[in-house]
């Protein structure tokens, strides 16, 4: 029974007071078979008036139940003789879900139980809960459990204390655990479907605040671990922005001068840098870099995919290079040699800055004296990733500064949870001149007029993206694959020069592609989402996006901002393949509606959760077991001000609390 436990996170009983029903059933209640509505779920109770075996595509057992009010079938495709031969004439006690059949309501396959005329049948006090269980452990066994736990609730602590209970109205613990796991009649199921219920508000508060106070107490042991102070002088920098040509926005100032605030401290910076698509956060990363490099410290840029890595590389090179810095690339695709020479330069302080995706971080990668590490998109990955990469890149007893970028806005709500162990900034205006894109939803019939569009287009000196969502054919997924398209495009626009590129091509070819479309040489550039983020060509005024139904919010988002990203005014067509589920049409209203990342990022949260938002349903982040943070964020203001008040008045019980919800938090504290 343990190892099953086990299995369920369950190791102590206050694990197993916390493992909530996943619904209920009311069976505290007889309901008349003439007042039943399809879809409910319901106790009834009648004399079976006709039992029959019938041989249609399969053969069944169907029963007509009686109660004077009405008549019900009841249809059993598993069933014994001696089942059929013992249910004529009995009266029963069926529970199940109410179905339309061909003649009537029906429930297929009943709980039920004969009933006797001598006993007195009693139901069921509360709602009937049911669990998140595992292989070889039953519902019955696992609420038998449950009762001998709630037995000894009155041993588990209330780490709440009453004054903070009172200002928020929250009910106490135990009874708010008594209640979700014994709910009485008169409780709205709906209600606790919800998560409105005022039991569970209580454990919903309890768990965020845990969260929320883990993440404080790692941002309070950051700040006592020692750093170098960096970014006392700016001459690089400043010979950076004077070579533009274009001045930075007062947003990317605002940034810039945070960060160099937070490098001269002793202490690790960590701040996440949010903008929206073509704000201008990889010239910011790279004026913090020179404050670093300026101090003679190194700097390790790293990037979650081998095309943005290599295209911060490119960018990098470019603003660097002339001011005599030597920019090296690791990556997992390099030769061997390749790979040494680049890694002996790191460890010898001959190169100042490495730029590359994870490879950065094995083993044989050593740095001479790393300051800085910056890391793009890297709020997807999780705390412990965060922490273990400022690990990596330790010297000695010092630790480097880090500095997280993400393209991907974060609802400040959310960012308030799931990074409050991090400052955070946000470049909230884009540069000027940028137009805003019109954004049209079309049908996949209409193919041949987005190709006519783009000859019109095309003829007026501008450029077009057309994305494809897969590079060979597939027969599960209903989408154009990119070299189809390609072949097609180039029969279609037989005066246009029609380029092609994707993520299996090797770096050399993609490069020599993009080149070509950034001169102007190649006018219509097929692509799969490999050009999501880095790409920069200010003419590119039009993005189609084949099967934009296939593709997540942010990302429809982020490749709509590879366009736009010059003075003339720009747009996108969304073609999708009908017919449209209802959460594609959300998606596509959204894109539509607005070019606002942040709005978006909050439509998004709401659709998807912040699991997938963040892509933590495979890093293990954001475990809530209780807590929806789409459907409780309203709570986060007052769950941040109670936790301030809890430090103040009892630190030992904010402490037990990190403990009882946050099974990692010693974890993280070790990292």
């Amino acid at each position: 029974m343990a190892e099953r436990l086990a299995r369920l996170g369950i190791e102590r009983v206050q694990d197993l007071l916390f493992h909530l029903p996943l619904r209920y059933q009311d069976r505290t209640r007889i309901y008349p078979i003439g007042s039943l509505v399809e879809g409910q779920e319901v106790l009834i109770e009648g004399e079976v008036e006709h039992a029959e075996i019938v041989v249609r595509r399969r053969r069944m057992l169907l029963c007509n139940l009686s109660d004077g009010t009405g008549r019900i079938t009841l249809r059993f495709f598993h069933f014994s003789n001696a089942q059929y031969l013992g249910m004529k004439g009995k009266r029963l006690r069926c529970f199940g879900e109410i179905r339309r059949g061909p003649q009537s309501l029906e429930i297929v396959h009943p709980e039920y139980k004969i009933q006797s005329t001598t006993t007195v049948n009693t139901v069921e006090e509360t709602l009937t809960p049911t669990y998140p269980t595992t292989e070889g452990l039953q519902q019955r066994s696992f609420r038998r459990l449950i009762a001998l736990a709630l037995a000894e609730v009155a041993l588990l602590e209330d780490l709440i204390p009453a004054f903070i209970q009172q200002q928020y109205g929250l009910t106490g613990l135990q009874a708010a655990l008594k209640t979700l796991h014994h709910p009485p009649p008169e409780t709205r199921i709906s209600h606790l479907l919800s998560g409105q219920h005022p039991a569970q508000k209580r454990l919903i508060f309890e768990e965020m605040m845990a969260h929320h106070l883990s993440l404080r107490k790692l941002r309070e042991q950051a700040r006592q671990l020692p750093a170098m102070t960096l970014g006392k002088k700016d001459t690089l920098c400043q010979q950076l922005l004077e070579s533009l040509p274009f001045s930075l926005t007062r947003a990317q100032q605002r940034v810039i001068t945070e960060l160099r605030q937070d490098m001269q401290k002793n202490n690790p910076m960590s701040r996440l840098v949010q903008g929206d698509v073509g704000s201008g956060k990889t010239l910011v990363a790279a004026a913090a870099a020179l404050l670093a490099i300026e101090s003679d410290f190194q700097v390790a840029l790293m990037a979650p995919t081998e095309i943005l890595a290599e295209q911060h590389y490119q960018n990098f090179r470019r603003w660097l290079e002339p001011l005599g810095l030597e920019v090296s690339w690791i990556s997992g695709k390099q030769s061997a040699k390749a790979r040494r020479s680049q890694v002996e330069n790191l460890l010898l302080g001959v190169t100042q800055i490495a730029i590359g995706t994870h490879a950065l971080f094995q083993n044989d990668v050593q740095f001479r004296q790393l300051g800085l590490v910056i890391v793009d998109e890297q709020h997807r990955f999780g705390v412990d990733q965060r922490l273990a990469l400022r690990e990596k890149g330790r010297q000695g007893e010092y630790y480097p500064h880090q500095l997280i970028m993400t393209a991907t806005p974060i609802p400040r709500t959310l960012a308030m949870t799931t990074c409050a162990d991090l400052d955070y900034s946000v470049i909230d205006e884009l540069p000027p001149g940028r137009q805003s894109i019109k954004t049209v939803a079309l049908s996949n019939e209409r193919r041949d007029e987005v190709i006519q569009r783009i000859q019109s287009k095309c003829s007026q000196g501008n450029q077009v993206y057309w994305v494809c969502t897969l590079i060979e054919e597939s027969e599960v997924l209903q989408c154009q694959n990119a070299e189809q398209t390609w072949v097609l495009l180039k029969e279609k626009l037989p005066g246009l020069s029609v380029g092609l590129v994707h993520g299996r091509m090797k770096a050399e070819q993609k490069e020599t592609v993009m080149s070509d479309f950034k001169r102007g040489e190649i006018q219509v550039l097929v692509a799969t989402t490999v050009i999501e983020v880095g790409v920069d060509v200010p003419n590119a005024t039009l993005m189609i996006i084949e099967n934009a139904e296939r593709l997540g919010l942010a990302q429809l988002h982020q490749l709509r901002g590879r366009v736009g990203r010059g003075t003339a005014a720009s747009s996108c067509v969304l073609l999708y393949q009908s017919p449209l589920s209802r959460n594609a049409h959300q998606r596509i209203d959204a894109l539509r509606n607005s070019n606002d990342g942040f709005e978006i990022a909050r439509i998004d949260l709401e659709i998807r959760g912040p699991g997938e938002v963040f892509g933590t349903r495979q890093t293990g982040e954001l475990r809530f077991k209780i807590a929806d943070l789409a459907r409780d964020q309203a709570l986060l203001p007052q769950v941040q001000q109670a936790a301030r008040q809890l430090l103040e008045e009892s630190p030992e019980a904010a402490e037990k609390l990190i403990h009882r919800w946050i099974h990692r938090a010693e974890d993280y504290a070790s990292i």
